[in-house]
C-alpha cells in the first residue's frame, strides 16, 4: 500500500507551490500581452544580448526547437530582434528591441508582487532559511541530473549513481 501523504511530502508540495505561483502570475501577466515563457526568455536575454539560439538555450535548458517557436512569436510581436552573426552566416543573434523594456518592467513588478504575496506572513529569517533549504535540495539532485545527461550524451566517465544513493 502507497504510505506518501501529497500533503506532507515534499515533492508533491514543491510541484504544488510552483504550480500554484505560475498559475497566478499568469493569470495578471495575460493583460501585458506575454506568456510567463516568452517573459522567461527576455529576462534571460536581457543581461545577456547578442547570444546566439544555441547559447540561449542553453541558459533556458530547453531544446532549440521550443526556445525557437517562442522566439519565432517574440520576433513577430516586435518584443525581440534578430541580427545576423558577424561569424557565423548561419547563425542569429539575439537582442531586446525598444518596445520591450517598459513590458520587461511591468513583469518584473508583477513577479514581485506574486513573491510578496507567496511569501505573506513569513518572517525574513525564515525566507533565507528557506531559499537556504530549497538550494541544497537542488544542488543534492543537480548532480544526479547532470550525470544523466552526461550518460545520455555517451560519457561514461561519470555513471549514474544508484538511486539508493539519491534518496538518502
Amino acid at each position: 500500500m502507497l504510505n506518501l501523504d501529497p500533503k506532507h511530502y515534499v515533492g508533491f508540495l514543491l510541484h504544488d507551490v510552483s504550480r500554484l505561483m505560475r498559475s497566478w502570475f499568469d493569470a495578471r501577466a495575460r493583460e501585458l500581452g506575454l506568456t510567463r515563457a516568452q517573459w522567461r526568455v527576455l529576462v534571460h536575454l536581457a543581461p545577456r544580448q547578442g547570444l546566439n539560439q544555441r547559447e540561449l538555450a542553453e541558459i533556458l535548458e530547453l531544446d532549440n526547437v521550443t526556445l525557437s517557436r517562442h522566439i519565432d512569436r517574440l520576433e513577430r510581436d516586435g518584443w525581440l530582434e534578430r541580427r545576423p552573426d558577424p561569424e557565423d552566416r548561419r547563425a542569429w543573434l539575439l537582442y531586446l528591441s525598444d518596445a520591450s523594456r517598459p513590458v520587461l518592467d511591468e513583469m518584473e513588478t508583477l513577479a514581485t508582487e506574486t513573491h510578496a504575496a507567496a511569501l505573506a506572513g513569513i518572517s525574513e529569517k525564515e525566507r533565507q532559511q528557506l531559499v537556504k533549504i530549497l538550494t541544497r535540495i537542488k544542488g543534492n539532485i543537480a548532480p544526479a541530473d547532470d550525470a544523466v545527461d552526461r550518460a545520455a550524451d555517451g560519457d561514461e566517465a561519470d555513471p549514474v549513481p544508484p538511486r539508493a544513493a539519491m534518496a538518502g
